[in-house]
């Protein structure tokens, strides 16, 4: 019987062949225009800062349409007239870029080696140290093109040989080339997203490769017993063996799919690839043995490890492991430059993911009004352990500086290692202590501020104003806990009932004592948030900015990034420490600025108040430029630096 069905019928595009990229000649194209950049006058600071606490904030969504992340508060979102928000939408048509914008490729397997330890081993060390000395960074002066179909990926001139080169090859991309002319404007922005996403695609293809059995598609009734197969590929480091290699593209593609994508699903999908294929490997489990490949597998095991504490943390989910499983044995890496620099990170990632465990047992406990005493408990628990996981990290390395010889002694990359920790530490702390600091504002209960019928008032406000909003080109957040554009009022009109949510929650937690069981005072919890969200401004500025040899014969004649010529720096998984402090710092400079106008004093051009406001405007500036350098590369930070960027401005409205 014959289809009627009209229109006509459109073949499958096949989904990307490793085998299928040969060069080609670029295509003409017109150019993108991007979207008008700019920040309105919200209607008050905490309908910007209440959605930085939550799970993903500030994360910009290159796979989702909107009602699947409604989970999320909503984002700063560009939004001109008769232009749909970009990350809404699909990735631009290629075929629309154009040909002047390059992309960092390279074109061999040493070279993408060599752009891995410049640009992304001292934030993300999965590799053993160099085993060559460095040597100038070389990207591709010329790339592949488009084809005249829109829909087709771009032409690379070289196909790294390694699932992991290939999802390396996916970061670099990201990081602009040194000859790109204008590498924040929209074309450059827009290529550098397809190729990266290009070469991720066929690193999971090369990973799927890796794993497949011969027997699974000639004889599958003797699959089962088959071993696991030989791959018969050089390896892609001297130190590292090939059978590592899939285990290890798995966790780039995680931060990859977190930072540059904003998908928190396939970052702990990546994660959990990774954790199984290393348990299979038994790669928890090493011995004291060292031989060459020794220093490769402990890494490849606890980066993994890592990664999947870090996909719970930043989800806000139960841990899918033990954290603590007796089974996982295999000893630590090691810096020469810092022995203990492994265990620190480590330590501080359990910490942090504990911390997270808190405030979803908080949750519940909240919810039920039940089981109070455990989170008094748990609390003081936590704050004894990453008090002294804090001390720990501060403390200095054995190895003096004097003795750096070189990048084999990894010297800046221990010392980036120990300021990531700090940084999760402080995130730690913000967590376990941030509901007690600012129990005043119901929003640190919330998950993921679900819209429910006791907040529609919240979305009626917020409804309202979205058209003023957007005609400047970014959208306020609005926490469906509940609204708090009460606490903008002025201090002669503040009172704890004007403060109230009216969402159904908090009504019935005000009945609810909190603060008889609490282990620490409000003044105590709110000092600690402090002091942990400022060093989380001083520390995320002390990692190392990327520093490649050039090569002489080249020049950056391109790179107009702020400031002239830095790179940004790489895997950023961390990032929501980032919203942490930022919270932390907004919310106590609105207890400052309350305690300014209650003061006898307040006439008074400087007080106590003034010195603490002027030091929270520098930890926002320096973490707004530093998320901002983050966002030159992973356009899912873009979200975060609009938000803290917003929040910022209305804080500190400029003259």
């Amino acid at each position: 019987m014959p289809s009627k069905r009209g229109g006509p019928r459109k073949k499958k595009r096949a989904s990307i062949s490793a085998e299928g990229i040969v060069p080609q000649g670029d295509a003409h194209s017109s150019t993108v225009t991007p979207a008008a950049p700019g920040f309105d006058e919200p209607t008050g600071m905490f309908g910007q800062i209440d959605g930085l606490s939550v799970p993903g904030a500030g994360l910009r969504s290159l796979d989702f349409p909107a009602d699947v992340h409604s989970m999320f508060a909503d984002l700063f979102i560009p939004n001109d007239a008769g232009h749909p928000p970009p990350q809404m939408e699909p990735t631009p048509s290629p075929s629309n870029i154009p040909t002047q914008s390059l992309v960092r490729t390279y074109g061999s397997e040493h070279d993408i080696l060599n752009a891995y330890y410049d640009l992304i081993h001292h934030y993300f060390p999965i590799l053993p140290p160099r085993v060559v000395p460095a040597s100038p960074d070389r990207p591709l002066d010329t790339v592949g093109s488009y084809t005249d179909s829109p829909t087709e990926e771009p032409i690379l001139l070289y196909r790294p040989r390694s699932p992991l080169s290939l999802a390396l090859s996916a970061v670099l991309a990201l990081v602009p080339h040194p000859s790109d002319l204008e590498p924040s404007s929209s074309a450059s922005v827009v290529r550098r997203r397809t190729y990266a996403h290009t070469f991720a695609q066929m690193a999971n293809t090369s990973i799927e490769a890796d794993c497949e059995l011969h027997a699974s598609s000639t004889d599958p009734s003797q699959a089962l017993s088959s071993e696991r197969p030989l791959i018969d590929r050089e390896s892609f480091h001297p130190h590292s063996p090939v059978e590592l290699e899939c285990v290890l593209a798995l966790l780039v593609l995680s931060v990859y799919e977190y930072t540059q994508r904003g998908n928190l699903l396939k970052m702990r999908y990546r994660a959990g690839q990774a954790l199984a294929i290393a348990l299979d490997m038994s790669l928890h489990s090493l011995g004291e043995e060292y031989d060459e490949f020794a220093e490769a597998r402990r890494r490849a095991w606890w980066m993994t490890y890592y990664c999947v504490l870090q996909g719970s943390i930043v989800s806000t989910t139960p841990l899918a492991i033990v954290a603590n499983d007796p089974q996982f044995v295999t000893p630590y890496p090691r810096f020469a430059a810092d022995p203990d620099g492994w265990a620190v990170l480590m330590q501080a990632q359990q910490v942090l993911v504990s911390a997270t465990q808190f405030v979803i047992d908080l949750n519940k406990c909240i919810s039920t009004r039940t089981n109070m005493p455990y989170i008094y408990e748990r609390m003081q628990q936590l704050d004894t352990w990453a008090s002294s996981a804090l001390a720990q990290s501060n403390l200095l390395p054995i190895v003096p500086p004097s003795m750096n010889c070189g990048d084999g002694m990894e010297f800046t990359t221990a010392q980036s290692i120990r300021s990531i920790s700090r940084i999760k530490l402080s995130s730690a702390q913000i967590k376990i202590h941030r509901f007690r600091a600012f129990s005043d504002i119901p929003i640190f209960i919330k998950k993921h501020c679900d819209l429910t019928a006791a907040n529609a008032n919240n979305l009626a406000v917020s409804s309202s104003s979205k058209n003023s909003r957007t005609q400047n080109g970014i959208s306020n957040i609005q926490c469906s806990c509940g609204s708090l554009e009460p606490f903008q009022q002025s201090s002669s009109e503040f009172t704890p009932s004007s403060a109230s949510s009216t969402s159904s929650d908090y009504q019935s937690m005000s009945q609810f004592s909190f603060t008889s069981g609490f282990p620490f005072s409000i003044q105590h919890s709110a000092k600690v948030c402090l002091r942990a969200a400022l060093l989380i401004s001083r520390m995320f500025p002390s990692l190392p900015l990327p520093q490649p040899i050039m090569d002489g014969c080249k020049s950056q004649q391109g790179m107009t990034l702020q400031p002239p010529n830095q790179l940004p720096r790489t895997m950023p998984s961390f990032a929501c420490c980032l919203m942490q402090g930022s919270y932390a710092m907004l919310m106590i400079f609105y207890k400052a600025r309350v305690e300014k106008q209650l003061s006898s004093d307040y006439e008074n051009k400087s007080t106590p108040s003034d010195r603490l406001i002027e030091e929270l405007r520098q930890g926002l500036e320096r973490i707004i430029a530093t998320v901002t350098n983050y966002a030159t590369a992973f356009e899912a930070l873009d979200g975060m630096r609009d938000e803290i960027e917003g929040a910022y401005q209305t804080a500190f409205p400029q003259p």
